[in-house]
């Protein structure tokens, strides 16, 4: 193994990427007071609207830590329509899930990483910028990593640096998949006149998209005069991604879709796009970490890619920040691929699904196909099973234990405890662990270790179990039934899996 300088160690984790994975991961180990260095390429950030929608776990998970009501004020209108599925006609009905975000909430990629970043700093966050990674070396104590004029030594490094990671390529960690079959360009645009075609507010993505000869496109209205143009042919020829998107591209579009009377003033930002689907084979290498679209690309369909790279940040943070302050069991790092890789294969694998049921250009079989398929939609169980697929709520974890909770999400449920009455997500604002009992089945002599928080309370809405233990991302890794015989060793033997060694 390459030999590392032993020089002082300048941070404990170093993050690649400050975009929302890389933020989102920052803010969780800082706030585990893991100190962490985020270097970032750019000089600044791309005010562009790329991935805006947050998906209702992900709201959720955000709320866990406060950080969602800074979001919902630089969000737009929320209005009341579902997701979708592959940009068919039929909403997903996110009312009829157990949560308390039942729509997705849209905001400007660029507010959320502002948000982001501005929390993690706050709570102890470096954030550098204008440093392109050149090299990475590792070796059983740590890794270095040159970016430019600086040089970071760090005990573990999570590449969070999109679907061309220079982290990934410069380690050669396989990323297999296939290249994408269609092409298409993305826009924030404004526009100084607009035919009675274009779009005057928000609704469901399918009453955005239009199709005109081999042009196909979705122009979503942001207010002011401004848009999110998406657009492509279906006839498209192959183009490098790096090569500039012209004015003369979109304005062409514009009127092919829009009609002349539809007049460009001014492109705020663009760039290409394709649908790619690849995933690593491990997330993990070693003492580097991938996380994001680093680790996983697929189809830009149903508004999943952002939404997983948070969640995937969610999973490793509070797992990476025990290791590095020596308060984990063997093995716990490794649980972060075991348990997003499956989840990151999902979503391909669903996304791929959808690829073929919006292609711009349908065959007949295709069409046939998606007629049935609008047709399932329309039926309840059908529009439940992938409104919660598509929006994460009912996503869980294979996590051992035999209780039904295990592994899954609890409602954010109402509940008064000792100091007042609370919820649910208010528990977990600290990144603790939390032993909620709700019958007095704990013992107060009950050993808990570091970072774990027992709280009684009882609510009014039934939570089906007498206890659980969430982890500090708000899944369940244990919960009992009976107050009168509780399940108190598989309890030890849950801490002892998931916080520190057995004593």
């Amino acid at each position: 193994m390459p030999d590392i300088p032993k020089a002082k160690v300048e941070v404990e984790v170093a993050v690649v990427g400050a975009g929302p994975t890389g933020l989102m991961l920052a803010y969780e180990l800082a706030l585990a007071g893991v100190g962490v260095l985020v270097v970032e390429r750019l000089t600044e950030r791309v005010r562009q609207v790329k991935g805006g929608g947050v998906q209702p776990r992900t709201a959720e998970l955000l709320e866990f830590r406060g950080l969602l009501e800074p979001l919902l004020k630089r969000a737009g209108p929320r209005e009341p329509v579902g997701g979708n599925f592959a940009l068919l006609p039929v909403p997903l009905d996110y009312t009829s899930l157990p949560t308390r975000h039942p729509y997705p909430i849209a905001v400007p990629q660029w507010e959320i990483e502002e948000a982001l970043e501005e929390a993690a700093v706050a709570a102890g966050a470096r954030v550098v910028r204008g440093a392109a990674v050149s090299k990475v070396t590792q070796n059983d104590d740590g890794v270095v990593v040159t970016a430019d004029g600086l040089r970071v030594r760090a005990e573990y490094l999570v590449a969070c640096d999109g679907g061309h990671s220079t982290v990934r390529k410069l380690l050669g960690l396989p990323f297999p998949g296939r290249s994408g079959t269609h092409q298409a360009v993305l826009a924030d645009i404004r526009l100084s006149a607009a035919s009675p075609l274009v779009p005057q507010k928000r609704g469901h993505v399918s009453t955005l998209i239009r199709r005109a000869g081999d042009h196909w496109a979705m122009l979503v209205p942001l207010g002011d005069h401004r848009y999110r143009f998406t657009f492509g042919r279906a006839d498209q020829p192959e183009r490098d991604r790096v090569t500039p998107v012209t004015q003369e591209e979109i304005s062409t579009a514009l009127h092919a879709l829009y009609g002349e009377g539809t007049t460009l003033a001014e492109v705020d930002n663009s760039s290409r796009f394709s649908d790619g689907t690849r995933q690593l084979e491990q997330y993990r290498s070693g003492r580097v970490l991938c996380a994001g679209d680093a680790a996983h690309i697929h189809p830009p369909l149903g508004a999943q890619g952002l939404n997983l790279g948070i969640q995937d940040a969610f999973n490793l943070g509070w797992k990476l920040a025990a290791v590095v302050q020596h308060r984990a069991p063997d093995g716990l790092l490794d649980t972060y691929h075991a348990e997003r890789h499956p989840v990151g294969a999902e979503v391909i694998h669903h996304t791929s699904a959808q690829r073929v049921l919006s292609d711009p250009a349908p065959s007949e079989d295709v069409a046939a196909l998606r007629d049935i398929v609008i047709d399932l939609l329309r039926l309840p169980d059908t529009n439940r099973h992938l409104a919660g697929l598509v929006s994460g709520i009912s996503l869980h974890y294979d996590l051992p234990g035999t209780h039904p909770l295990t592994g899954h999400r609890l409602p954010d449920a109402d509940l008064d405890t000792s100091t007042g009455p609370t919820r649910l997500s208010g528990l977990l604002s600290s990144g603790h662990a939390v032993l909620l009992d709700l019958t007095g089945l704990v013992p107060e002599s009950f050993p808990l270790p570091p970072r774990v928080d027992l709280v009684r309370a009882t609510s009014t809405e039934e939570l089906d179990a007498a206890a659980v233990l969430l982890r500090p991302d708000g899944y369940v890794a244990w919960a009992s039934d009976d107050a009168a015989a509780p399940d108190l060793d598989g309890l030890r033997t849950a801490l002892a899996d998931t916080f520190i060694p057995a004593p």
